[in-house]
């Protein structure tokens, strides 16, 4: 059938607007129904044929209701004139929209002008009502691009100019007033606002942002002025690759549309020769009649076609697609869609997505060494040791003592020791902080060695803190698990899923983190072709994979699975580049809702199928054993169309 094209732009950014709410309003949805150019084609092809109905029943003139029903076909049947046309020129293909206005034609011919008029009508109406219902369910989806900021206020100098978003330089400067559109990733550098992500992260709330927090492009600044420095030019945001994967998502069709797309073109074919035969040879039957021969064809023409079989598919994958978009899952194309309705493993990433990415210091233990009341002296200590560095463990010791409002001391000579840890000097006193291997020397406090066995059995990693080479502290750190994952992983098992984790870590932390979230496999210690490796694995074992990743080393297993998934908030570049969906919000827990409507979609395309088939097969059956009027094939025909669009319609409600 036609292209799915892009939705205009919807609701402006100022106004506030949340693109991924439930649109539900009847009396908007009603109005663009009646907006829709070819609704217009169609109803008004629709009463230029009732019109001349009446005259030619009331014994008007009849060159004046030949003259409407003329009209009647052209208006009504121009669109798809042209498309089937198109598709002969260009492709050198026949389609079902050439073999209805050939059945109309051919109905006219023989002085059945009400019968093809009803064909044109009807055959109309359904194709405006896919249209309408394509544009629909796209609509949550494309109405990012209506939320595409086009200039910005940047400061330079003391002054503020205005400038295309183009022109926007990493380290620039720019002010966001209050109800603007956020016009490029950054971070936040001065003033407070609340900012509506909905664009981006599907969250319903605004969201509280001030100095230090990131921003993104497209989302909408609350009540307060922000000034924020630009982290990424236009072509590398969050909002530019959102873009990029609405558009593949709209183009991309998946395989079994591929397949009907290919069948409708032989089956097309094989009509217009069934058709041409019966022409040719029933009036060579006795009792049989060239007009009669020429009705039963044009009957069977209306009939045969194909056209709920080609609607079975699409609008239900589009349906599925602007369905989780609400939800801020975004799939690059509805062969993911299919692909993910027959998934038998999830494999996860386990730092900064079975766990939240960010270690925390879960333990600080003194020893003998320490004196009494110099905790807090040692976490300024330690945190002066470890401002400099931009190692996640380092950034957890920095943040414990923030939280404890303990300011970092100023050492001196801090150097980072290779493959170690870092070191420097205060008050005197060499101070380092770094790996537990001191504790694997003979010569260790047994005491210590057990308690650093137990931390790391708990899936933590333990670091000491030395002073003049003596142990003053063991630091006990780990990336938590996302308060989400045991429920997220539960529902994956619920729906008979094998959930597996893959991660560098070691085989201790790995353990301790996949048993606390309830995973059925644990793979540790992999480099990222050890992680592609075991994603074959286990698609050899048990069949199509999810994997769910936010890093770099991420990307090759991404691109191994079935489906590559990807956390969009703190996911990097390359992940995102390669996953054919992202959770823009990084709700795993979104996941198995996913795929359940994924498998609800492939059910649904399926009875699609089945009932087009069906009809079909009735309708042909009735033409050629009890007579079937043309209108009668015509409503057959048309209304199972439109009934297989309305199922796929379906799930842009569902829950």
């Amino acid at each position: 059938m036609k292209p799915i094209k892009m939705m205009p732009a919807l609701p402006t950014a100022r106004q506030g607007r949340n693109p991924f709410s439930p649109g539900g309003k009847g009396r908007q949805n009603l109005k663009a129904f009646i907006q829709n150019r070819e609704m217009q084609a169609a109803l008004g092809s629709g009463a230029l044929m009732l019109l001349a109905w009446l005259l030619s029943s009331t014994e008007g003139p009849g060159i004046l209701s030949v003259v409407l029903y003329i009209l009647a076909y052209g208006i009504g049947g121009w669109q798809k004139a042209r498309e089937g046309v198109e598709t002969l020129i260009h492709e050198r293909d026949l389609d079902v929209n050439l073999l209805m206005i050939a059945a109309a034609m051919g109905a006219a011919a023989i002085g059945y002008w009400n019968e093809g008029a009803m064909l044109i009508f009807i055959f109309a109406l359904s194709g405006a009502l896919e249209s309408y219902t394509n544009e629909r369910s796209g609509k949550d989806i494309s109405a990012l691009l209506s939320l595409k900021p086009e200039t910005a206020l940047r400061m330079r100098d003391g002054k503020v100019e205005h400038v295309a978003i183009e022109q926007l330089r990493v380290g620039d400067l720019v002010m966001v007033k209050p109800g603007e559109l956020i016009p490029a990733d950054g971070t936040v550098v001065r003033g407070q606002s609340a900012v509506n992500q909905a664009s981006i992260t599907g969250e319903s709330l605004p969201v509280s942002k001030s100095s230090g927090d990131e921003v993104f492009t497209g989302t909408i600044n609350g009540e307060g002025a922000l000034y924020i420095e630009v982290t990424q030019s236009a072509e590398g945001t969050v909002f530019a690759k959102i873009i990029k994967m609405v558009e593949s998502a709209q183009t991309e069709v998946p395989a079994s549309q591929r397949f009907i797309k290919r069948f409708e073109s032989l089956y097309a074919r094989i009509v217009v020769v069934v058709t041409v035969l019966l022409i040719a040879l029933l009036p060579l039957l006795p009792g049989w009649s060239w007009g009669d021969s020429f009705y039963k064809a044009m009957v069977f023409l209306v009939v045969a076609s194909p056209c709920a079989l080609v609607s079975s598919i699409m609008p239900v994958m589009l349906s599925a697609i602007s369905n989780r978009a609400r939800h801020g899952v975004l799939f690059k194309s509805g062969v993911h869609v299919e692909n993910m309705s027959m998934t038998a493993v999830v494999a996860f990433d386990k730092t900064g997505t079975l766990t939240l990415g960010e270690p925390v210091v879960t333990d600080w233990l003194m020893t003998d060494a320490a004196e009494a009341g110099e905790q807090e002296q040692l976490l300024a200590i330690a945190a002066g040791l470890e401002a400099i560095s931009g190692h996640p463990l380092a950034r957890a010791i920095v943040q414990y003592s923030t939280e404890r409002g303990i300011q970092p001391y100023e050492l001196e000579q801090v150097k980072a020791i290779t493959g170690w840890g870092i070191a420097g000097e205060w008050n005197g006193h060499q101070w380092k902080i770094g790996r537990a291997d001191l504790l694997d020397q003979p010569a260790a406090d047994i005491e210590w060695v057990r308690r650093r066995a137990e931390l790391e059995a708990e899936g933590k990693t333990v670091s000491l803190m030395l002073r003049d080479e003596q142990m003053v502290a063991l630091i006990a750190i780990r990336d938590e698990l996302r308060p989400q994952a045991q429920e997220a992983v539960h529902q994956l098992q619920q729906l008979g899923i094998q959930v597996a984790m893959l991660t560098g870590d070691r085989p201790a932390v790995a353990e301790a983190i996949g048993h606390a979230a309830g995973v059925d496999h644990i793979y540790a210690g992999l480099l990222p072709e050890d992680k592609v490796a075991r994603i074959q694995e286990l698609r050899e074992r048990y069949g199509h994979v999810v994997m769910v990743g936010d890093g770099v080393n991420d990307a090759p297993a991404l691109a191994a699975a079935t489906v590559g998934l990807g956390m969009g908030m703190k996911g990097s570049g390359a992940a995102l580049e390669v996953a054919d969906v992202v959770l823009m919000n990084d709700g795993i827990e979104q996941i198995a809702a996913t795929i359940r409507l994924a498998r609800r979609a492939r059910s649904i395309v399926r009875q699609n199928m089945i009932f087009a088939l069906s009809v079909i097969t009735l309708l042909i059956i009735g033409n050629f054993a009890d007579n079937l009027a043309l209108p009668l094939g015509v409503v057959g025909h048309e209304g199972s169309t439109i009934l297989v669009i309305l199922n796929g319609l379906r799930l842009l409600r569902a829950r």
